[in-house]
């Protein structure tokens, strides 16, 4: 009768070996920072650019047709002739381009979340709100982008600001600013809604009347009465009124401050709102 030999039964010894080689001994990698992740996420926003050059076409082509169309079209209308109509509209072209593109934050990120990516994003250890600043950063890029397309075109033109390379830049930073501000709100759309589609029709149904319903294209005292007081509490007219000063050399601080003040407000109101919709389970 032959017997079955038995293999010796393991020590716990032995357990706590078989284990520690199992997991790794390399010590793990520290917690990365905020201002990492967020880059991080900033930079895979713009490699979304690269990949698909076609995004820049509202960059680069819609700030140019509506420089040339308005300028050329309503401005010996309106100021007698184009060139000196560019003095006025250019600023306010500037800021209805920025603040239309700003929509384009909800629809990517929308984009994203439709896709599943976001529920991936949620797992990592990072600081979370991360994902949506890097996004808005990147953003920021196009918003630059698209205002250096209109300035450059613009110079080209006949545009001469009196308030020389300073007071450009100052506008500049004062616009990008806002739209920081203001890309807050359509996140938090995007992070609601179904579609980017559907975050686009939203966007527009606001944007439009901001836009043009302001101080962007024509004096708000030719306006009737009750629209000419809708136009003066606008943010985009005060925005707008801001940059020609500023441009020109003769802003007020009132309205510099009124602009600082509406960007913090935006900010403060949707930023949390946003991570909690991020946060939430979709």
């Amino acid at each position: 009768m032959t017997t079955t030999p038995t293999a010796p039964p393991i020590s716990p010894t032995t357990d706590e070996q078989l284990l520690a080689t199992a997991l790794s001994a390399v010590e793990r990698p520290a917690r990365p920072s905020a201002l990492s992740t967020s880059l991080t996420f900033g930079w895979r926003a713009m490699l979304k650019i690269k990949h698909v050059p076609e995004q820049l076409f509202d960059v680069t082509m819609f700030p140019v047709m509506f420089l040339l169309l308005f300028t050329f079209i309503f401005g010996g209308a309106l100021a007698g002739s184009p060139r000196d109509y560019l003095q006025e509209v250019l600023p306010g072209i500037l800021v209805m381009t920025v603040a239309m593109i700003t929509m384009y934050t909800g629809m990517t990120l929308n984009t994203d979340i439709t896709k599943g990516v976001f529920d991936r994003f949620r797992s990592l250890p990072m600081w979370r709100p991360s994902v949506l600043v890097g996004a808005l950063l990147a953003d920021v890029l196009r918003y630059l982008g698209a205002a250096l397309v209109v300035i450059v075109l613009g110079v080209v033109l006949g545009f001469r600001p009196d308030g020389g390379f300073i007071g450009v830049a100052a506008a500049l930073a004062l616009l990008l600013v806002f739209a920081f501000s203001l890309s807050w709100i359509w996140t938090s759309i995007g992070l609601v809604v179904r579609t980017p589609e559907s975050v686009m029709y939203m966007s527009m149904m606001v944007l439009f009347p901001l836009t043009f319903v302001s101080n962007v294209f024509v004096d708000p005292s030719t306006m009737p009465g009750w629209l000419e007081a809708f136009v003066n509490v606008n943010p985009i007219s005060h925005l707008t009124t801001a940059s020609r000063g500023l441009m020109h050399g003769d802003v007020e601080v009132g309205q510099i401050g009124w602009v600082l003040v509406a960007s913090v407000a935006l900010v403060a109101a949707f930023s949390p709102l946003a991570m909690r919709l991020y946060n939430r389970e979709r």
